[in-house]
């Protein structure tokens, strides 16, 4: 059986990415046969794969990463691919075509032997395979009546794929609208193969997060955690990329949501007393993780560390306990924001009703960023805000959120609450006072320089609740211990 493996990495058996075709060819005849003009004939889908990337004007390319609605097709590794499905409308049949570029014998030199299109047909398990060069000839012979190509906006990045071009194109009737929704919807539940991958990337990175937890101390550089991640990512695990930039902030850089970029890269010295947050998700075969864990740099958490750990805790504790399938994402936004600022009145921070306070928008002011997001072959991954879902909430303290819908068995979403300490979000609600009135101000500005925590699970959504794939201490008295063993 052919499979994707990096040496004793989990073997994702290419059966995967057959699957994912079937189910696609199914979910379009059932949702397209009421519109389809035609009653015989094939049915095509044209997906173009994704292409080496030049550094600027250089001869050096970028590591080469799948086009991820390329790859839940095919699992290619190679850039440069075209692929189509060739469906029958009248069977329900499909089958499953590989273009790949045909490459100069001089290239063997530089890069190896070439492959043959046996070779790769054997490689991904699809029907046949042709070079790149062959694909308008195979298409006049197609005859097809109807060509799906593949356009859409992502409602995370709000950046549109463009549909392929291809020779002959203007032959043939395209649509490149009908598909990216339905395509979309079948990567959001996940397939009992994908759920494989997805456990074995999350536990590699659940390890290298305890690696890099046992590691840290004061002293040691933001870097030196991120480093060490990715060595052990790569090494033991076999993950070759990344799923984001590796997020690691220590003191008030813990604040910082999306730290760890090219104007900051993760490169402060980490000090005695405050707290680590590190945010890292390794990638497999295309599948992400994306796990947070928050702990302080010298091992001890102290009073005002647990108060605030704690809190947090308890808002990804309730959402975990909640969420199932048939359970709005919305009121499990809604109920982390409650859990959180009802423990900080405990604590003496805030004051009045929180039924009020979360009307108000208070619960933005700590954590400015959603519950948590969809993911899978990207790691903020497609199906959030499709035309048939719920639409973006309007509300400052909602509108965040990166998608809205009900949750359903297969989901695989991110619980990741979080309580930040961010200049001018404290700012902003003191200056504003229908918010300063919940606040006990002296409490408030004494975490100036605290920076953040934030917990962040990848959830596995069930008929009766979650499984969570994040293997790594989540309590103040497991953090402590882990840092404290060898």
């Amino acid at each position: 059986m052919a499979a994707f493996q990096m040496g004793s990495g989990y073997a994702v058996p290419m059966t995967l990415f057959k699957n994912n075709r079937d189910r696609v060819s199914k979910a379009l005849l059932r949702q397209l046969s009421k519109n389809l003009k035609f009653d015989s004939g094939n049915l095509l889908v044209l997906l173009e794969g994704g292409k080496d990337k030049s550094l600027y004007n250089t001869d050096v390319d970028y590591v080469f990463r799948q086009e991820s609605y390329f790859q839940y097709l095919f699992g290619a590794k190679e850039p440069g691919c075209y692929g189509i499905l060739t469906i029958n409308v009248r069977t329900g049949g499909v089958s499953s075509i590989l273009f790949v570029p045909r490459l100069p014998e001089e290239y063997s030199t530089w890069m190896g032997e070439l492959l043959t299109p046996e070779e790769f047909k054997a490689m991904y398990e699809v029907d046949a395979v042709y070079y790149l060069d062959e694909l308008t000839d195979y298409l006049e012979k197609a005859a097809p009546k109807l060509i799906l190509t593949l356009s859409g906006t992502n409602s995370d990045s709000g950046l549109t794929m463009q549909p392929p071009e291809f020779d002959g194109k203007e032959k043939y009737v395209t649509d490149c609208d009908l598909l990216y929704p339905i395509l979309s919807e079948c990567r959001v539940i996940k397939s009992a193969e994908e759920i494989e991958v997805l456990r074995y990337v999350a536990k590699v990175s659940s390890d290298a997060h305890i690696k890099v937890m046992k590691f840290i101390r004061p002293g040691k550089m933001e870097f030196e955690g991120e480093s060490l991640f990715l060595h052990h990512s790569y090494s033991v695990g076999g993950c070759r990329h990344a799923s984001y930039t590796c997020i690691c902030g220590s003191g008030t850089n813990s604040s910082i949501l999306h730290y760890g970029h090219a104007g900051a890269p993760n490169s402060r010295p980490i000090q005695d007393g405050e707290m680590c947050l590190f945010d890292m998700g390794a990638n497999y075969c295309g599948y992400a993780a994306d796990i947070t864990c928050t702990f302080p740099a010298n091992g001890k958490f102290t009073d005002d560390q647990k108060f605030i750990y704690n809190a947090v805790l308890d808002a990804r504790n309730a959402v975990s306990e909640t969420a199932r399938d048939g359970v709005s994402w919305v009121d499990m936004h809604k109920l982390a924001g409650k859990v959180l600022l009802q423990r900080l009145k405990e604590g003496g921070m805030l004051k009045g009703d929180v039924d009020e306070m979360l009307e108000a928008g208070l619960s933005a002011v700590f954590q400015p960023h959603g519950l948590g997001h969809l993911i899978g072959l990207d790691v903020h991954d497609v199906g959030g805000y499709l035309p048939t879902e719920p639409k973006r909430p309007n509300e400052p303290w909602l509108c965040k959120l990166r998608f809205a819908r009900v949750l359903k068995a297969g989901m695989y979403v991110t619980i990741e609450p979080g309580c930040y300490f961010i200049k001018r979000l404290m700012d902003g609600a003191l200056a504003n006072p229908e918010l300063r009135k919940f606040i006990n101000v002296d409490v408030f500005n004494r975490f100036r320089n605290f920076g953040g925590v934030r917990i962040e699970d990848d959830v596995l959504i069930t008929q009766n609740g979650i499984e969570n794939f994040a293997i790594v201490p989540r309590t103040v008295e497991e953090i402590e211990a882990t840092m404290s063993s060898e």
